[in-house]
């Protein structure tokens, strides 16, 4: 066969080879708006299984997928401009941490994957259900009004002869306060209210007004306003020597004395499954809205040393998690 036929065949062959290399280069990349605060320590981990998930999903960052973060702890005015410059970039799909986040974000008619923290999206109106969202918006779902009552009774087990329970909380976590202020009150606790209205928060002043107050233990909401700020919190309840409950293990390994709640690195993996099902195709309409499997009540004794604090037995026994 002359050269020349054979340099033929081969270029006609090369026709029907599998696409390789040129198919790579020429397939989607996908883009996610991510609305998430990743200087908050709490969300940092948080951020790092969303990420190390997706990459498992086969959705790799400088190969195939965008991540345009933005920061939730700003007005709702920011908040909106970022999510305008997500829509303007043609991203596919976003993930709002927060409710100010969705709410910048539900009017784009951009599939939403949410973590539900602090409020309930079928009373909202977000979804129809948690079966059947039926529109744009699913995600995961925990039910902060629920823990914030389990977490007052965990701390009057913990410390049984203390009545007087300080809560700080702000307009993002004004329900949870008032689940909490309801339990506290049904059995037999005084409350001192600690409300905080414009960020940034004066923790030191809070927690000067509320031993003054007499508070013997604390109750810290849930609320990205706080997480930022989380070991100045821990700092100043270690201080002030008053025993603190926190929702996240986080608070606890940067020395908070109990924490009771779900881990949010495994509600960032589940948030980055159902965002890889909407970059597959799925409608969020159609994806059931899931809810954390486990929680758990975590105890730092190096803290309660510190503090000059004894936990009753009851409380030590239920623990999952002690850091000594």
């Amino acid at each position: 066969m002359k050269r020349r036929d054979v340099l033929i065949g081969l270029g006609v062959g090369a026709a029907f080879w599998p696409p390789d290399g040129r198919a790579q280069q020429t397939r989607k990349i996908y883009r996610i708006g991510l609305l998430v605060s990743v200087d908050n320590p709490v969300m940092r981990s948080a951020d790092r299984a969303l990420r190390d998930e997706l990459r498992a999903q086969g959705f790799i960052e400088g190969e195939n997928l965008v991540v345009d973060q933005r920061p939730t702890d700003q007005t709702p005015a920011a908040l909106a401009s970022a999510v305008a410059e997500m829509v303007r970039s043609k991203v596919d799909v976003i993930i709002a941490s927060t409710e100010p986040a969705l709410q910048a974000a539900v009017t784009t008619g951009i599939p939403i994957v949410v973590s539900a923290n602090n409020y309930d999206p079928i009373a909202r109106g977000y979804v129809r259900s948690l079966s059947h969202p039926g529109g744009q918006v699913t995600g995961v779902v925990l039910r902060q009004t629920e823990l914030a009552e389990k977490q007052v009774e965990l701390l009057t087990q913990a410390f049984p002869e203390r009545k007087k329970l300080a809560i700080q909380w702000d307009a993002i976590s004004a329900e949870q306060f008032d689940a909490a202020e309801r339990r506290a009150r049904a059995i037999g606790l005084d409350v001192i209210s600690m409300r905080f209205d414009s960020p940034p928060y004066d923790f030191a002043v809070a927690f000067q007004k509320m031993k003054e107050g007499g508070a013997q233990f604390l109750l810290n909401l849930s609320s990205p306003f706080f997480g930022r700020y989380a070991q100045d919190i821990v700092d100043l309840s270690i201080r002030h020597r008053l025993p603190a409950m926190f929702i996240f293990r986080n608070y606890t390994e940067l020395g908070g004395l109990l924490s009771y709640g779900a881990d949010p690195v495994a509600i960032f993996r589940q948030i980055a499954i159902c965002v890889a099902k909407v970059l597959r195709g799925a409608k969020p309409a159609d994806l059931p809205l899931e809810q954390p499997n486990t929680f758990e009540l975590t105890i730092n004794l190096k803290t309660a040393k510190a503090i000059g604090v004894e936990l009753s037995t009851a409380i030590l026994l239920r623990a999952d998690v002690v850091i000594e």
